[in-house]
């Protein structure tokens, strides 16, 4: 695994609020990224996370164009808590620090893991931000993206606006159809330039959860699957947004409590803790 990062690849983190990273993963940890993730979106039998009934290809409570929503991408969230091989990948102290030197935090925490797979003709993703979804606010929070296959103009890479993470803030204007939605909210980033991050499968990038950012629309008959983790910063408080958070957790939960919860949220990284080699 390609991660001891650079203090120029930290600065260009910070400065960009992405960073792309060339042959992340060996050959052979690729199968096992691919094995692991195909053997747990199996498992799940089309449900898109635990505890809920949301079905791949629903549009979880958006009922207008759900047929278009459905087809922008399938996803799967959580698989680490129902797939011991996900797990293992997911819970990797060595990604974990990479995270912690990146956005700055000394402690990382999973937020929710997640497979994106745009199949053969998929709608694009419109622009968007990560943060302002999530049950806590924080600037730092940031998540991988691993590529699973070669990830391609045609088939629908990422892109990202370079800098962005600097003029957003956690007002969530949502995903819509419209690429250029996300400028009604903050008009001031709508003429910076985007970066088309086009990456080979086993490579991968980080983002800041307040970069704009989307993807392409999969315009070939094959698919673009990725591997994702979105890391909260440790000593971050619940805002009241449910987001991933299980029923069951959320009554436990009043504004302002720490989300330290060890089962829903495992701790990867601190910078008190050894990282082996």
């Amino acid at each position: 695994m390609n991660w001891k990062l650079s203090q120029e690849q930290i600065d260009s983190y910070q400065e960009n609020g992405f960073i792309v990273i060339d042959d992340f993963l060996s050959p052979e940890e690729l199968e096992e990224w691919r094995g692991a993730v195909t053997e747990a979106v199996k498992e799940r039998g089309g449900q898109k996370m635990p505890g809920k009934e949301v079905r791949v290809g629903e549009d979880d409570g958006i009922n207008e164009d759900a047929d278009y929503f459905g087809k922008v991408f399938d996803q799967l969230l959580n698989l680490w808590q129902t797939n011991d091989r996900v797990k293992e990948l997911m819970v990797d102290e060595r990604i974990g620090e990479m995270a912690a030197k990146l956005s700055g935090a000394d402690g990382i925490r999973i937020w929710h893991d997640q497979a994106l797979i745009k199949r053969p003709w998929a709608n694009p993703t419109a622009w968007h931000l990560d943060t302002p979804f999530w049950s806590f606010s924080d600037r730092r929070a940031l998540s991988i993206w691993v590529a699973l296959d070669d990830a391609t103009l045609e088939n629908g890479c990422l892109y990202f606006i370079p800098g962005s993470h600097k003029l957003t803030n956690f007002k969530n204007s949502g995903i819509g159809k419209n690429m250029d939605g996300i400028f009604e909210v903050y008009p001031q980033c709508a003429t910076m330039k985007s970066f088309a991050a086009k990456m080979k499968a086993g490579s991968c990038s980080f983002h800041n959860g307040l970069t704009i950012h989307g993807a392409g629309a999969n315009m070939t008959n094959g698919f673009r699957r990725a591997m994702t983790c979105a890391y909260m910063p440790e000593g971050n408080t619940f805002n009241g947004q449910a987001n991933i958070l299980p029923e069951e957790y959320l009554r436990t939960l009043q504004v302002g409590d720490q989300l330290n919860n060890d089962a829903q949220n495992p701790l990867i990284y601190h910078a008190s803790m050894p990282v082996g080699v």
